[in-house]
């Protein structure tokens, strides 16, 4: 760069020169051919030594221009080299002289300045969009029009796992043929597809959504329906249950109570026999009516307790004084097995309903160990509660889904003893919303055993003012639904 710099100096300076000998030559010859002829040959030599003596000087000075103006040009070289390979935070050091170079210098940095606040700008931007899109709960892919992906989010790449890859083909990381046909879809007819996937990762559905990008490519939307899936399909099956679970009795009474129209004058026996029957599974129905409500109730965001101190010993107790008398009728005996005096935070209501469900339950099989026993324990956070029964037992295939609701583990049985498969529902509900949880636990032939937990009440902090009047109050509610008052 500086050669030629120069060079090009050099060969105007050297032109220069040249007519300024042609020049001289000129007016020295003129004045040859008007005048004295020795004083015009010295003028002429010493014009030729000057131009000379001029080219001699001008040749370092012109290098060093030269030199000069060579390396500010090789440094905006340098520079552009560095912007194009993406260094936007190159600059060129600031110029101490003015003219169209330095402006240009200026300008250069100027632009570069620029360049680099609009792609950090698009960055920041990139990046923001990025995090969106991976708090999304959807998962999101974007693919080239060749198929590859171009870019997918963290709930994508969960779904995925390792397989998917920037620059790798859908089809190698993506198996579902429903995700693969609406990308096709997408990708090559240039319009939106709707689709479900259901075998894109195990036990879950998926709603897809792709779409075509007007810049080439496709992206696709993959919604989590799973949950909603499992709504519907309880609520069909909750639909077709009850359905079931009403169909049976009222076909029953249709049929007996129409055979006692059809007889002019059926005998008294008869007509007892049909009425009983009768009113056997309109009793049922009565039952399931009562355990729905109960069940939409527990089951409703509504749904609200009235949680106080309670002690586990007076739970225990009043579960076995107000059910002794329907145990003690059916020939089983109801005990308790002992309980700490710790305190917990209970409904009295809900709890009368969640013993009662589970005393009821364990009556219906208890009958051949012609006992039960209630009982708890004081664990770390919380008491553990136990309603314990010594007939059959429950198969292990059985347990994980005894609290299903309308779950029966022998139908004609439940139905022999007027079950309706919802009341363990309806306690585990209750359990929950208590802060605690439920188990089973049994084997066959040595009984089965229930245990729910209810979390430890709150130390008190002291009993001054206000709060001598709620625990005297609390006392007279206790008293009053024949549970021991504080101490």
């Amino acid at each position: 760069m500086t050669r030629k710099v120069f060079t090009k100096l050099l060969g105007l300076f050297v032109l220069l020169l040249v007519l300024h000998a042609v020049l001289m030559y000129l007016v020295f010859r003129s004045l040859t051919l008007y005048g004295g002829g020795e004083t015009q040959r010295l003028s002429v030599r010493d014009a030729l030594w000057s131009g000379l003596i001029a080219l001699g000087a001008t040749v370092p000075v012109a290098a060093w221009v030269a030199g000069g103006i060579s390396a500010r040009f090789s440094r905006v070289v340098a520079f552009a080299l560095r912007i194009a390979e993406g260094d936007l935070n190159a600059r060129l050091p600031a110029a101490q002289t003015f003219g169209e170079l330095s402006s240009m210098e200026s300008a250069l940095n100027r632009t570069a300045e620029r360049l680099g606040e609009s792609f950090a700008e698009i960055d920041s931007r990139r990046q923001e969009l990025a995090a969106i899109l991976d708090s999304m709960r959807e998962a999101v892919v974007t693919i080239t029009p060749a198929g590859q992906v171009r870019w997918s989010n963290a709930v994508m790449q969960r779904i995925a796992g390792t397989h998917i890859r920037v620059g790798r083909p859908l089809v190698h990381s993506v198996r579902d043929p429903a995700v693969l046909d609406c990308v096709r879809g997408a990708l090559e007819n240039r319009e939106v597809r709707f689709g479900r996937a259901g075998s894109l990762a195990p036990g879950r559905v998926f709603e897809i959504h792709a779409a075509p990008l007007p810049s080439g490519g496709a992206l696709a939307v993959l919604h989590d329906v799973t949950r909603i899936e499992s709504a519907e399909k309880s609520r069909r099956d909750f639909i077709a249950n009850v359905s079931h679970e009403l169909r049976t009795p009222l076909t029953s009474i249709q049929g007996y109570v129409e055979t006692l129209l059809e007889e002019p004058f059926p005998s008294l026996e008869t007509a007892r026999e049909f009425l009983g029957i009768v009113l056997k599974n309109a009793t049922r129905m009565n039952r399931l009516t009562v355990d729905l409500l109960a069940l939409a109730s527990v089951e409703s965001p509504d749904y609200r307790l009235a949680r106080q101190a309670m002690r586990a010993s007076a739970l225990v107790e009043d579960a076995i004084e107000s059910l002794g008398g329907m145990v003690t009728d059916s020939g089983v005996h109801l005990e308790s097995s002992g309980a700490p005096d710790a305190l917990v935070m209970a409904d009295p209501d809900a709890m009368n309903q969640v013993f009662g469900n589970l005393i009821e339950n364990a009556l219906k099989y208890a009958k051949a160990g012609k006992r039960i026993c209630v009982g708890a324990r004081l664990l770390d956070a919380a008491v553990e509660f136990t309603v314990r029964d010594f007939g059959p037992g429950i198969a292990s295939e059985h347990i994980d889904r005894i609290f299903e609701r309308f779950y029966r583990i022998d139908k004609a049985r439940s139905r022999e003893v007027g079950g309706t498969g919802l009341g363990l529902a309806i306690v585990q509900y209750i359990v929950i919303a208590h802060g605690g949880g439920i188990r089973a636990e049994s084997e066959l032939g040595a009984g089965a055993a229930f245990h729910f937990t209810l979390p430890l009440a709150p130390a008190p902090s002291g009993r001054t003012g206000a709060a001598e009047l709620s625990a005297a109050a609390l006392e007279t509610s206790n008293a009053g639904n024949g549970i021991e008052p504080l101490k």
